[in-house]
């Protein structure tokens, strides 16, 4: 990621500046106690400044408009006296709009309307760290536009409303590019009855799908979160999610349109698990525990590459489903009816693991040039549809750990099962999966399912509210 914001200045170091009298005249120390003072102190700040609001509860009436430019050295930054003590409520919230960037907004709680919160288009370098959202009314909590944002460590929480968390937009037809998203919390989402356009996570709309953003969305946490049917819904391309953890969330992490991106590494428990449309994805080294549906591969209604509209079910074509954990879910791998249905094409499944559950296979929609090999399947009620020559049925020797996650067990069947043909020029077709569900790096021969046995440090786990959030470490 070229997202490069240097470390936030503490609040000790800046009362001691306001208190000895030691700013420099290349960076000050502007403390503000009133809506009118803060908007005139960011219409005057320079690269290097600090803006600081004193604890309180401040009300707006309006946006309070940052347009002011910091750079990668000496970003300009926004902040609570204390984190978590300064609430901002009423009309407005703090709107960064072009040519601004390097803006740092931190410690804040917002509970102001909705949709009010946001980076526009034009803007670049911006980050929101350690804030909470708390939002009223329709709309969106936070709304970033313009180009290698970060968002993190912030909790979204407590939304009964349409609207999302978190949207991510664009500019004509580009999406947003090179933001990272990264251990915030997304809490507690009410279901909104069945109407679209609730979901704790958009990243994208369909006029973006075919643009690329280049972004990473890692380590955050969604829990208690089903304000609609998709709890994450990626409508853009080139788009990698890895290393979060959803849990007990009744909505579906789809990649609803566009093509390209990389799902790995993710946690899924008690959650209608991944839907997939559109092209030439990477799914590898998720794993899936208790959800009705582990992976479900979209029966498509058109195909966008032959001319389809860009809000279509686009078919699913070239897609890797490999190296996943799927335990005690219903239907492990599904693809499921639809009428008139396209089905998906060229489908590899590959070396995944399928454990417990009712149908380890589900396959009802046109399936054409699949590609299965490799795959363990133990315990299920039945095998379903997984074609024969394709699985062997064995116990893989599983165990829960202190992360509470299910890994090999020594002496596993998939331990070491996945070798390459012999020869100067083979290719080796698996060289996209680096690594496994805790971030370990796969080496040869590889290990089925999500997990490879590694004495290496883990550096992903089920994460807990601990992890993440404005109280995350």
């Amino acid at each position: 990621m070229k997202v490069i914001v240097r470390p936030l200045h503490t609040l000790a170091g800046i009362m001691l500046l306001i208190l000895t009298g030691t700013q420099t005249t290349s960076a000050k120390t502007i403390v503000v106690k009133t809506i009118g003072a803060l908007q005139k102190a960011v219409n005057e700040v320079n690269a290097g400044d600090t803006v600081l609001v004193t604890n309180g509860l401040y009300t707006t009436g309006t946006d309070i408009t940052i347009t002011r430019e910091g750079t990668a050295e000496k970003p300009i930054t926004i902040m609570a006296e204390t984190n978590g003590q300064v609430e901002m409520t009423g009309l407005g919230g703090f709107s960064i709009m072009s040519p601004a960037k390097y803006i740092v907004i931190t410690g804040f709680k917002f509970t102001h309307a909705a949709s009010r919160a946001r980076t526009g288009t034009g803007t670049s370098f911006c980050r929101w760290t350690h804030n909470t959202f708390e939002n009223e009314a329709d709309g969106e909590d936070l709304a970033i536009a313009g180009s290698d944002h970060q968002i993190d460590y912030n909790t979204f929480k407590n939304k009964n409303a349409m609207g999302r968390f978190l949207a991510i937009r664009g500019d004509g037809k580009q999406i947003a590019e090179r933001i990272w998203v990264h251990h915030n919390y997304f809490y507690n989402h009410t279901n909104q009855g069945g109407k679209n356009g609730a979901e704790a996570l958009q990243f994208g709309l369909s006029g973006f799908s075919m643009s690329k953003s280049n972004s990473i969305v890692e380590y955050n946490l969604f829990e208690e979160c089903e304000g609609e049917n998709e709890l994450i819904s990626i409508k853009a391309s080139a788009v990698t999610l890895r290393y979060n953890t959803i849990r007990n969330c009744k909505a579906q992490f789809t990649l609803r349109h566009g093509n390209f991106s990389q799902v790995y590494g993710n946690y899924f428990n008690n959650t209608p698990g991944l839907r997939i449309f559109g092209d030439d994805h990477l799914i590898y080294s998720n794993y899936f525990e208790a959800c009705p549906v582990g992976i479900n591969i979209g029966n498509g209604d058109g195909e966008v590459a032959d001319g389809a509209a860009l809000t279509c079910h686009d078919r699913p074509d070239r897609v890797l489903i490999a190296f996943n954990t799927i335990i005690n879910c219903k239907g492990g791998i599904t693809l499921g009816a639809r009428d008139k249905g396209m089905g998906a094409t060229s489908i590899t499944v590959a070396n995944n693991i399928i454990k417990g559950g009712v149908t380890a296979v589900t396959i009802a929609g046109p399936y054409t040039n699949p590609v299965w090999e490799g795959n363990i399947i133990f315990g299920a009620e039945n095998k379903g549809d997984v074609p024969e020559g394709t699985f062997t049925m064995t116990d893989p020797k599983l165990g829960r750990d202190a992360s509470q996650a299910i890994h090999l067990l020594k002496g596993s069947p998939a331990i070491d099962v996945v070798v390459l043909p012999k020869g100067k020029k083979v290719e080796n077709k698996w060289a996209a999966i680096a690594t496994d569900m805790d971030g370990q790096t796969r080496t040869m021969p590889l290990d089925a399912g999500a997990d490879e046995v590694s004495t290496a440090p883990a550096k992903a786990k089920l994460l807990n509210p601990a992890d993440v959030g404005v109280d995350g470490k």
